[in-house]
């Protein structure tokens, strides 16, 4: 289908190097897309440094980014772990992948991946949901 374009929202990397959200418009069919580079399941414009700082920026960016999605995975990989324990209905379970959870959480949190609010409320739910198990 020549001229059908795909609208994607995605992070681009400006001249100096700092995170914006933009809109990437991928053309299907004829010709190929504009400048993309995809780079960790990303979907990155692509802009020319000109400063040996720039790049620099851009560097560590990336690098960030991959490095705070999978902090933030692996934090919902416990999630799913306790949740998938309350499914079962196994109380001491649950309160122990919990226990596990709640580390991994705060580190996510002081690491600045997630809101320490967002921590704080997500294991209050948890812990509530445990608690109202019956008891084995």
């Amino acid at each position: 289908m020549p001229g059908h374009c795909l609208r994607l929202w995605s992070s681009s990397l400006t001249r100096v190097g700092v995170m914006r959200r933009t809109r990437v418009f991928r053309q299907f069919g004829s010709g190929s897309p504009p400048a993309l580079v995809w780079h960790l399941n990303l979907v990155i414009e692509e802009r020319m440094a000109n400063t040996a700082s720039a790049r620099k920026r851009i560097r560590q960016t990336v690098t960030r980014t991959a490095r705070n999605q999978a902090r933030k995975s692996r934090m919902r990989t416990f999630v799913k772990k306790v949740e998938t324990a309350i499914a079962s209905g196994d109380k001491s379970v649950a309160a122990g992948a919990l226990r596990d959870a709640q580390p991994e959480m705060q580190r996510a949190s002081g690491k600045g991946v997630i809101h320490a609010n967002t921590v704080a409320r997500k294991l209050s739910r948890l812990s509530a949901r445990i608690k109202a198990l019956p008891s084995a």
